[in-house]
C-alpha cells in the first residue's frame, strides 16, 4: 500500500472513487508480499501490483465490479483454483486478493493516515477481510501508539483485541492477516483482519564517507531505507557528496551511534554498515554495534588481513565470541564486486538474503520454493 498511498491519495483528496486491490496472504511461491496493492483509478488506469502481472487483469476487473456494487470482496487465486492459468498465475503460487471501494465517503480517515506516514509516524490500519456477517466485512480501525483508535471492526470485544496485536505489528513493521472469533475471541474461527503497518521507514547507518558509501547509500535509499552516512571528517561528509542519504552527520561514529541508542532510534530492524576499514574509527564503532541487543545487520568492510586485525582488536576489548560472531565481514555476497556500485550489490544481496532467509546461490543451480 505504501507505493500507490501517493496516488491513492491524489484520487481521494480529488473526491474520486477508486478500486483497490491488496495482497493480504499469500502461499508457496507468490511473486508480491502481503501489503502490495493495485489501484484502479477513475480513469480506467491500474498503478501498482498484486502478483508482477500474473493475475492483474483478473483484479482489475474485480475492482471494476466492486466499484459498481460498493461491496468488497476476498478473492484466492492460484494453482487450488481450476482457473488458475486462465488469470495466469503459472508460478505455483497462490493469492488471497481483498478488494474494496475508496472514497472520502467510505474511507474518511485516509486523509490523516496519509498525514501520518508523509511524517514518519507510526499508524496500522486493520480491516475485516472475512467474516460470517457480511456487513463485517470492510470495517476498518486506525490504531497508533499512545493514542486513541479511531474507527470499529464490530463490536468493542474485536476492537480491543485486535488493538493489541496490532502495536505488535507496528512496533515490528510487520504486515500480517489475523484470525479471530466472529466476536474477537482469540481462540475462535470466522473473522480475518489485514493489518497494514506503516511503521517509519527502517534505518541503514552507513559510517566511512567514501566512495563506496556514495554507492551503499544509493542503494539503501532504493530499497526503501532511510540512509544516514556519518563520519568525523568534515571535508568528506557532505551533501554534495552524497545526494541519496537523507541524513549526512559529522561526527565520530562510535558517539553518533551511541547517541541514537539511548534516543531510542536504533531497533531489530536498522542495518548498519561500516566502510571505513580504519582501526581508530571502526572498532570503537563495532564494540557498540555488536553490543546492541537487536539489528537486523552489522557488516565492516575490509580485507581478509584487515578481518582478522579487527576480530583480535575487538576481542581485546572485551567482545564474546558470541558477540565477534554477529558481525558479517568481509561485507557482501560473493558476487566478485570490483567498483562501488557492483560492491553496493553485494552489500544490499546480503542483507535482503539474512532478512528473508535466502541462501545466496543461483536461483539456476537450486530446486525447490523460490520464496522464502
Amino acid at each position: 500500500m505504501r507505493d500507490v498511498l501517493e496516488q491513492l491519495l491524489g484520487w481521494w483528496e480529488s473526491g474520486d472513487t477508486v478500486g483497490v486491490g491488496t495482497v493480504v496472504a499469500t502461499f508457496q511461491s507468490a511473486p508480491r508480499p502481503a501489503g502490495a496493492s493495485m489501484l484502479v483509478g477513475p480513469d480506467g488506469s491500474a498503478v501498482g501490483s498484486v502478483s508482477g502481472g500474473c493475475v492483474e487483469g483478473a483484479v482489475y476487473e474485480a475492482a471494476q465490479q466492486v466499484v459498481e456494487t460498493g461491496v468488497p470482496v476476498l478473492e484466492r487465486y492460484g494453482v487450488s483454483d481450476d482457473d488458475a492459468f486462465a488469470v495466469g498465475l503459472t508460478c505455483g503460487g497462490i493469492l488471497d486478493v481483498f478488494v474494496e471501494k475508496v472514497s472520502r465517503e467510505t474511507f474518511p480517515e485516509l486523509g490523516e493516515i496519509g498525514a501520518d506516514v508523509a511524517a514518519g509516524r507510526p499508524v496500522a490500519l486493520a480491516t475485516v477481510i472475512d467474516h460470517p456477517d457480511p456487513t463485517w466485512v470492510g470495517r476498518r480501525l486506525v490504531v497508533r501508539p499512545d493514542a486513541d483508535t479511531s474507527g470499529s471492526l464490530g463490536s468493542q470485544r474485536a476492537d480491543d483485541a485486535v488493538h493489541d496485536d496490532v502495536l505488535g505489528l507496528l512496533a515490528a513493521g510487520h504486515n500480517a492477516t489475523l484470525t479471530y472469533g466472529p466476536e474477537g475471541e482469540r481462540r475462535g474461527e470466522g473473522m480475518r483482519v489485514f493489518v497494514w503497518a506503516f511503521a517509519p521507514k527502517p534505518r541503514m547507518l552507513v559510517f566511512g564517507a567514501i566512495d563506496f558509501a556514495a554507492a551503499v547509500a544509493r542503494v539503501g535509499s532504493f530499497l526503501g531505507y532511510d540512509v544516514t552516512v556519518c563520519d568525523a571528517r568534515p571535508v568528506f561528509a557532505t551533501r554534495s557528496r552524497f545526494p541519496d542519504a537523507d541524513q549526512v552527520v559529522v561526527d565520530w561514529p562510535h558517539r553518533y551511534l551511541q547517541g541514537e541508542v539511548e534516543a531510542g532510534r536504533i531497533d531489530g530492524r536498522t542495518v548498519i554498515t561500516v566502510l571505513t576499514h580504519d582501526p581508530k574509527f571502526d572498532v570503537p564503532l563495532l564494540e557498540v554495534a555488536l553490543r546492541l541487543p537487536e539489528v537486523a545487520y552489522v557488516g565492516a568492510m575490509g580485507s581478509r588481513r584487515t578481518h582478522e586485525d579487527r576480530l583480535e582488536r575487538l576481542r581485546e576489548a572485551g567482545l564474546t565470541e558470541k558477540e565477534v560472531s554477529r558481525l558479517s565481514s568481509p561485507i557482501g555476497l560473493d558476487l566478485g564486486a570490483r567498483t562501488p556500485e557492483e560492491t553496493a550489490v553485494s552489500i544490499a544481496a546480503e542483507i535482503v538474503a539474512l532478512q528473508w532467509g535466502g541462501t545466496g546461490d543461483r536461483l539456476a543451480s537450486r530446486e525447490g520454493r523460490i520464496h522464502h
